[in-house]
């Protein structure tokens, strides 16, 4: 019992400190002035070499087989939809919706496993898209509506990565490498046309931080504790991403949420959070 538990706070650690390290990206993207996909290849460059030498460490080795491939299509389209969106759309905005990510398991699971939605389900998913609408009416009035509709994909994308460990193929740890790797290939062009090169030291060095830390050690702790934590509560502790994302964004760059962005990021995150608790405190009774 024991045991059990420290491998489970272990777990809980590593989600935590995924969630940390993916809260930086909003604010160092905005040092970088390159296309969206541009920055996704950039720090997807440095990310495959931090997985390269976790596989390399860990020993850990490479499997190809159609479930880990869509798990790198979900980790592919998940950044680069990111990155766009955060080149269209505010910072909090990007994220906010992106977390609407289990609300989108939930709908998937329900689909693919034939799993019936329960009532509790239903309702954080009326109040979840009824936040996203405040998204939605607000960006018709302020252009982003672009960015907000490739920011909700990308939250579509997310949940994919949750469920990168829902099959008895998989293999989350190669989803990820393979995924960083397609994202190198696919921005690749956009990459070249920046003249990378020529760029100022600071541009590098936010790429760098991009790279290393927001996506590689954010995926290298993510996979490690989806192994050792439940889907529901690993959701909730990777709540603190859609805090901190726009908080640091607010402190260093200035850029801040409309009221009524505001009220529609309230909906959404107390929606899936308490959606999440609910689920937890009903899993505990069980057991």
């Amino acid at each position: 019992m024991q045991g059990d538990r420290s491998m489970n706070a272990k777990g809980a650690l590593f989600v935590f400190l995924s969630a940390v390290c993916f809260s930086i990206g909003g604010l160092f993207m905005k040092y970088v002035p390159w296309n969206g996909l541009a920055i996704n290849s950039a720090r997807n460059i440095f990310s495959v070499l931090v997985l390269a030498l976790f596989f390399r460490l860990s020993r850990h080795r490479l499997r190809i087989n159609r479930t880990v491939l869509i798990g790198a299509l979900a980790i592919t389209g998940t950044n680069i939809l990111y990155c766009i969106a955060n080149k269209l759309t505010t910072a909090g905005n990007t994220i906010i919706l992106q977390f609407t990510a289990p609300i989108w398991v939930m709908i998937f699971t329900s689909l693919l496993f034939k799993k019936r939605p329960t009532r509790l389900d239903i309702i954080a998913a009326v109040f979840v898209f009824g936040g996203v609408i405040c998204f939605f009416v607000d960006s018709l009035s302020s252009g982003h509506t672009l960015g907000d509709v490739l920011a909700l994909l990308s939250g579509v994308f997310y949940s994919g990565v949750f469920m990168l460990n829902s099959n008895e193929d998989s293999d989350s740890l190669s989803s990820v490498l393979l995924g960083m790797m397609l994202n190198v290939l696919t921005g690749l062009p956009f990459l070249i046309a920046e003249k990378p090169f020529a760029a100022e030291a600071k541009v590098w060095a936010a790429i760098l931080v991009l790279g290393i830390v927001q996506l590689g050690l954010a995926y290298v702790f993510l996979t490690k504790g989806l192994e050792r934590t439940p889907a529901v509560p690993a959701s909730l502790i990777s709540g603190i991403e859609p805090v901190l994302n726009p908080l640091l964004v607010a402190i260093f760059y200035g850029e801040m949420l409309t009221p009524l962005s505001l009220v529609g990021a309230a909906i959404v995150f107390i929606s899936v959070l308490s959606y999440n608790l609910i689920r937890l405190r009903r899993a505990e009774a069980e057991t």
